[in-house]
């Protein structure tokens, strides 16, 4: 190979990497063929689909095309209780050769696992892997996510399927260029972004990094040539009418903290708005009763509910306070887990009691459309959380109590601060999505003018 061969190979472009598409049934929705056919012929493709717009259907056909063109199995590696959504939706639309694995082994091409099972399987069995709700990742240890990551970028076609592209923080994106093959993560900071220390702006808690000037444009317009990015369907140019959102009402309750705070063994004098992380979790600790009565009281009237905790104390005083309700636990093993809430979903049971983090990523609960909601500095939980319910398929009007106590109101503003950068982060991708990439190199062609010293 000549040098300049290899500095070509090295170049930063988004290239398609796929195969032509065969397989487009009729079944699927305008929106979502384009999506389909735009990520096969890609390759290597995140796509960034907000809730029930057919993310699962589509990865269904995308894995049919590799099956037809290469005979080889492959594999989609899901959230818990997220599996068995596939088989049935593999089974409604006549999809088969496809089976759940918790062992590594099968027979059948589609091979549905867990995130948490993934070490049973080998990657050279694979040429194409799927993450379905890849946002994920960060929930796990550093060693899962690192096996995840590193298993993702053993295989020649790799795709990312999630809601929520780094909604808070941008530099994310990062990561999920480099586990497709496309420019590093390291490389993107330097190529489009600048430090910053500022974090007295509630839309800059948390951040460390923010697009330089001139990469405002430029940053989307690469992210959206390695993705697709689409919030409903007339953001590619299709038609919304069957993808209208019942309305969404956002209830916010703040609870009255009545006792004495201690923080690092200091009695406060009084209870003053948190802003220390040491400062919310006293503020959390103390007001753990008065929030979860306030929301057992809140889900009296309604039949179906879910309440979402941050805490296990929280956690178990609200499965001591509703005897209806089914707690999950992090320390239950997964297959307890997936019983409940395979439970919840065959409405076998109506209250739930668990965790944004445990299970707040790719379940499917229109039957419900009413929750409590304890807030923290995490808008993806947060998101994912509501579009359980909020969601394309869902009937009814969705109801979300949002409780905090008067000392956490920092950590709802900030909650509704990356919620409009959400918003922002969408519209840029949306607005790049046909637009054409090109890494652009400044050619220095003007005559050195030298001191006159010299």
């Amino acid at each position: 190979m000549e040098y300049t061969e290899f500095l070509e190979h090295k170049k930063h472009i988004s290239n398609n990497y796929g195969i032509e598409p065969k397989f487009i049934p009729d079944y699927l929705f305008d929106f979502q063929k384009y999506v389909t056919k735009y990520a096969i012929k890609k390759g290597r493709c995140a796509v960034f689909l907000d809730t029930g717009l057919g993310k699962t259907i589509i990865e269904l056909v995308i894995a049919k095309n590799y099956i037809e063109k290469f005979n080889k199995p492959v594999l989609i590696i899901t959230p818990l209780a997220v599996a068995f959504q596939f088989i049935k939706e593999a089974e409604k639309f006549g999809i088969d050769d496809i089976e759940y694995s918790k062992n590594g082994k099968y027979k059948s091409k589609i091979v549905v696992c867990n995130y948490e099972r993934l070490e049973h399987f080998d990657y050279t069995d694979f040429d194409c892997v799927m993450l379905d709700e890849s946002s994920i990742l960060k929930n796990f240890k550093g060693a899962i996510r690192m096996h995840i990551t590193t298993f993702l970028k053993k295989v020649k076609y790799r795709y990312l399927f999630t809601a929520t592209p780094s909604p808070n923080d941008f530099i994310e994106l990062g990561t999920s260029s480099e586990a497709l093959g496309y420019m590093g993560y390291t490389d993107m900071l330097t190529k489009f972004f600048t430090n910053n220390e500022d974090t007295i702006s509630p839309m800059n808690i948390g951040t460390k990094w923010i697009l330089k000037g001139h990469a405002n444009e430029s940053f989307f317009e690469w992210v959206s040539s390695w993705s697709i990015s689409m919030r409903k369907p007339s953001d590619l140019g299709f038609d919304d009418t069957e993808f209208i959102l019942p309305k969404l009402h956002l209830n916010y309750h703040s609870i009255k903290n009545n006792k004495e705070l201690i923080i690092n063994g200091q009695h406060q004098m009084f209870n003053i708005v948190a802003k220390t992380m040491k400062e919310i979790l006293a503020e959390s600790r103390a007001t753990i009763e008065e929030r979860c009565i306030k929301s057992i009281k809140l889900s009296e009237n309604h039949k179906t509910s879910v309440y979402w905790c941050n805490r296990n104390d929280e956690s178990a005083l609200l499965n001591q306070l509703d005897k209806n309700a089914h707690e999950i636990k992090g320390s239950m093993n997964i297959d307890k887990k997936e019983e409940i809430l395979l439970a919840f979903y065959n409405k076998q049971i109506n209250r739930l009691i668990t965790k944004p983090k445990i299970t707040a990523f790719g379940l499917n609960w229109q039957h419900c459309n009413h929750t409590t909601y304890f807030p923290t500095f995490s808008f993806e939980q947060y998101y994912q959380s509501i579009r359980r319910f909020w969601r394309f398929g869902q009937t009814n009007e969705v109801i979300v109590d949002l409780i905090y106590s008067d000392g956490q109101k920092r950590v709802l503003d900030s909650l509704i601060a990356k919620a409009e950068k959400s918003n922002q982060l969408f519209s840029k991708l949306n607005v790049s999505i046909n637009s054409d990439y090109k890494s652009r190199i400044q050619q220095f062609d003007k005559k050195i003018i030298l001191p006159k010293f010299l």
